[in-house]
């Protein structure tokens, strides 16, 4: 082989080995933006599926949180929700979901097992809209109404009423009759029923004999639901069922108190006519027992006016003379029984006295600021400065 045959391959090589480099690095060039395109389009997705999930995610804290508060906050309507014997919580959350009270079953049916609560009542409920969940468990634990509350009527029983003031307003609210309604009230057969469901509060008030009105005191200040068709047993039986709902809660005060639950809200009823301000009571309550502690007169002109059984603007010496237990200027301690139905803040008052020296307190007809005095002197003294010089 000549010498130029030789080389010409060599030179042929020369000629192909840059071009395969370069296809070779053409290649590499494409895998990489491949590559880098892959990466992009990866991170596009990632990216988009982190975003979808923070919104999915916001729009579904946003809708539970939502779904918890109130279906209408500033709501001033009532609505009645009847929950039958033995209906289950998912019944009970859809129920109320119908009845437009809250937003979302699903979620309070939820809410109501991450706060395991149970015991809920049957019964008739007046709910409303602007109820937070948690009132509304309240409500149901608490039980309700045997009977439809939905009234024909309105009941109002005022702070201070006494039994007769309030057989008035259930004779212009209902079909009964004052005197049908204080005749119940005495009934030894619906006392004695009345008692075995409230024994609490009326074992000694339903045997006692000597009060006026057995029920006197124990009708608490309320506005009360009568529909017609309601019986009057059921009238006067939703009235004790406040009463004993009120004074539940003291039951351990009023035990440990050294007096009967009758006892307290007899002076109670004493204190809801003589004060206004929590103070007043207070103070007024203390010079009542201070002075039945000395065996002296209580002196309360409220036991004057329900002597009389009457309404006068001013009590005379003659009406001081009047012959009747409930004299509380003629005889000691505290009398038969109330003299009105008193204000859960009386009977609060009652159950913690001020602890003083008070024997006396004059108000100011002008002011009505009451002042509290230890001597006789000091009451004279207040007296004509605050009562005599009007």
């Amino acid at each position: 082989m000549s010498q130029n045959d030789q080389q010409e391959p060599q030179e042929q090589q020369k000629l192909i080995r840059p071009t395969l480099e370069k296809e070779a690095v053409d290649k590499m060039k494409i895998r990489k933006k491949e590559r880098s395109l892959v990466r992009k389009i990866v991170f596009a997705i990632v990216t988009i599926g982190i975003l979808l999930g923070v919104i999915v995610g916001f729009a579904g804290y946003k809708y539970i949180t939502d779904a918890l508060q109130p279906l209408e906050p500033e709501s001033t309507e009532v609505v009645e929700v009847e929950i039958p014997i033995g209906t289950s919580t998912k019944g009970i959350t859809q129920l109320l979901e119908e009845g437009n009270v809250i937003k979302n079953a699903t979620i309070f049916n939820y809410y109501i097992k991450t706060q395991n609560v149970s015991d809920f009542q049957a019964g008739f409920y007046e709910l409303s809209p602007s109820m937070s969940l948690d009132d509304i468990i309240a409500t149901l634990q608490a039980g309700g109404s045997p009977v439809p509350q939905s009234s024909d009527h309105k009941i109002i029983v005022r702070e201070g009423n006494t039994i007769e003031e309030i057989a008035a307003e259930v004779e212009a609210k209902t079909d009964f009759t004052a005197d049908e309604f204080l005749a119940k009230v005495n009934e030894p057969e619906f006392l004695t029923n009345a008692a075995a469901q409230y024994p609490d509060i009326l074992t000694e008030a339903s045997q006692r004999t000597d009060t006026r009105y057995r029920l006197e005191g124990y009708l608490y200040p309320a506005t009360y639901d009568y529909m017609t068709g309601n019986s009057l047993d059921e009238v006067i039986l939703q009235m004790l069922q406040k009463t004993n709902e009120v004074l539940t809660p003291y039951a351990e005060q009023i035990a440990s108190s050294g007096h009967t639950l009758h006892e307290i809200l007899t002076i109670a009823s004493l204190v809801e006519k003589e004060g206004v301000t929590p103070e007043d009571r207070a103070n007024i309550a203390g010079v009542f027992f201070n002075r039945l502690e000395i065996d002296m007169p209580i002196q309360s002109d409220i036991s004057i006016l329900y002597a009389l059984n009457e309404h006068k603007e001013l009590v005379t010496f003659e009406d001081l003379e009047i012959d009747s237990p409930y004299n509380l200027y003629r005889n000691t301690g505290m009398g038969p029984g109330p003299f009105n139905s008193p204000s859960e803040g009386s009977i609060q008052a009652t159950l913690s006295p001020a602890d003083t020296a008070y024997l006396y307190f004059v108000a100011d007809t002008t002011t009505g600021i009451v002042y509290f005095s230890e001597t006789y002197e000091e009451h004279l003294q207040l007296q004509s400065q605050y009562v005599d010089s009007e």
